[in-house]
C-alpha cells in the first residue's frame, strides 16, 4: 500500500481506514469515521492516503479556512507523480476552473460565471421547470405498474434544465449523463475513467465549437463571450467549467431528488405534515440535505501549511476529503442526527458546500428540488416503494444515493 502521508506519526494510528469505492452502506461507514475523529486518516482506491474531515463544526472551518487549498500542485503526492496511472479521482484534482482554483485566479474564474449564471437567470427558469416538472408527471402517469421513478423523473427534469440553460442538444445529454456517471464513481476502472474523462472533454469541446460558430441564448455562449477586467476564460477553463456544471447541475440534484422521496416514504408523519401545509415544500429540501447529502465524500482540499485538528495534525501537502454526509449526520452539531425531521430548527448543513467555494448554483437545486417534490406528491400522494423493490447503492463513494427507486402511484 502506498500510504501518501506519515500514518505512524504520534495521535495518527497505524492504519487508515480503508473506505469502500462501491458506497455500500455510507451512513454506517461514515458513523465509524465519526466516532474515530473530526480528522482520519483513509485510504482511497489506489492506496492514496487523505485525511476524512467528518465533524460539522471541523468542517465548516476547514471549507473556509485560507490554510486549505483547492490547487493540486500543492499536493505532495500530486506534485511528486505518484498518484496511480487511471486514478479514477483525477478529474476532481485536475480539471480546470473554479474547482480547482484559489485566491484571485478562483475569483477571476468566479467572477466570469457570475456574469452568466446569475439569481435572475435562474428565477427566469422557474416558468419552464414547473412545465417540464408537469410534462413528466403526465408521462409516468401513463406507465404501466411501478416504474424506475430515478430513471422518469429525477434524472430527466434536472438534465433538460442544466441542458436548456447549457444549449445542449437533446441526444447530447444521456451520453454527457452516462460518462459524468463514470467520472464520479470511485470504483470505476482506470481504463473507465480515462475513457469517460476523454469523451466528456470531447463532446463539451464539440458544444464549444458549435455554439462558437452558431451563437445561441444559452449559458455557453455567454461563457464564451464573458470578460472580467478584458480578460477572458481560456478554452481549458471553459471546458472545465462546462463539465463542472453539467455534473453538479443535474447529478447532485438527481440524488437530492431520489434522496427526499425515498426519506419521505420511509417516514409517513413526516411526508403528512407538508401534505397538511404545517411544513414547507424546503424544509424537505433542506432537511434532506442535511440527513442524506447528495454528496459522500467530495475530493479534495490540501493543506498549504500545518493545521491542528483534534489531537492531530495535518501536515502542509497532504489533502482532505469533505466527508459532507458524515458531517451532516454529526450528532455533536445536529441533535438526534439519525433522525429525519422537518422542523428541524435551525438546520445549518454544509451539503452545498462552505466559504469561498459554496455551490454557484445552490439556488437553482433548491428551486428544481423543490418544485419536483411539491408537484410529484400533489400528483401521486399515494407514492409508495413497490413491493419488494429493494434499492442499491450507487457504486460511489462521491456520489450518495440508490440506483434506482421503483415505486408505484
Amino acid at each position: 500500500m502506498d500510504t501518501t502521508v506519515d500514518a505512524t506519526a504520534p495521535g495518527r494510528g497505524a492504519e487508515p481506514v480503508r473506505l469502500d469505492p462501491f458506497g455500500r452502506d455510507q451512513h454506517a461507514e461514515n458513523a465509524r469515521l465519526r466516532a474515530a475523529g473530526p480528522a482520519v486518516l483513509v485510504e482511497l482506491p489506489g492506496g492514496v492516503v487523505v485525511w476524512a474531515i467528518t465533524h460539522h463544526d471541523t468542517l465548516q472551518a476547514l471549507l473556509a479556512d485560507p490554510r486549505v487549498g483547492k490547487n493540486a500542485q500543492l499536493w505532495t503526492t500530486f506534485r511528486e507523480g505518484r498518484l496511480p496511472p487511471g486514478w479514477p479521482l483525477l478529474n476532481f484534482v485536475t480539471v480546470p476552473g473554479m474547482v480547482t482554483a484559489d485566491g484571485e485566479d478562483h475569483r477571476r474564474l468566479r467572477g466570469l460565471v457570475s456574469q452568466a449564471f446569475t439569481p435572475r437567470r435562474i428565477a427566469d427558469l422557474a416558468p419552464a421547470i414547473e412545465a417540464r416538472t408537469v410534462a413528466l408527471l403526465d408521462a409516468v402517469a401513463e406507465l404501466d405498474g411501478p416504474f424506475d421513478l430515478r430513471e422518469h423523473f429525477a434524472y430527466p427534469l434536472p438534465m433538460q434544465v442544466i441542458g436548456e440553460l447549457l444549449g445542449l442538444a437533446l441526444e447530447q445529454q444521456d451520453a454527457l449523463h452516462e460518462l459524468s456517471d463514470t467520472l464520479v464513481s470511485s470504483s470505476a476502472t482506470p481504463e473507465a475513467a480515462v475513457a469517460a474523462q476523454q469523451g466528456l472533454f470531447a463532446l463539451l469541446g464539440a458544444v464549444v465549437a458549435a455554439k462558437r460558430a452558431e451563437p445561441g441564448d444559452d449559458l455557453t455562449t455567454d461563457l464564451i463571450a464573458a470578460r472580467e477586467s478584458g480578460d477572458r476564460l481560456s478554452e481549458a477553463e471553459l471546458v472545465g467549467t462546462l463539465l463542472l456544471m453539467l455534473v453538479a447541475g443535474h447529478e447532485t440534484t438527481l440524488n437530492l431528488i431520489t434522496n427526499a422521496v425515498r426519506a419521505l416514504l420511509a417516514h409517513p408523519d413526516q411526508l403528512r405534515l407538508v401534505l397538511d401545509g404545517e411544513q414547507p415544500w424546503s424544509a424537505v429540501v433542506e432537511e434532506t440535505l442535511r440527513y442524506d447529502s447528495p454528496v459522500g465524500q467530495f475530493p479534495l482540499r490540501y493543506a498549504t501549511e500545518d493545521i491542528e485538528v483534534g489531537d492531530v495534525v495535518i501536515r502542509r501537502g497532504e489533502a482532505l476529503l469533505a466527508s459532507y454526509a458524515a458531517a451532516g449526520r454529526d450528532a455533536g452539531h445536529h441533535p438526534d442526527a439519525d433522525r429525519f425531521d422537518l422542523t428541524r430548527q435551525p438546520n445549518r448543513h454544509l451539503s452545498l458546500g462552505h466559504g469561498p467555494h459554496f455551490c454557484l448554483g445552490s439556488g437553482l437545486a433548491r428551486l428544481e428540488a423543490e418544485t419536483a417534490l411539491r408537484h410529484l406528491f400533489g400528483r401521486f400522494p399515494g407514492l409508495a416503494l413497490a413491493e419488494g423493490a429493494e434499492p442499491e447503492p450507487i457504486t460511489s463513494f462521491v456520489s450518495n444515493s440508490v440506483r434506482t427507486l421503483r415505486v408505484t402511484v
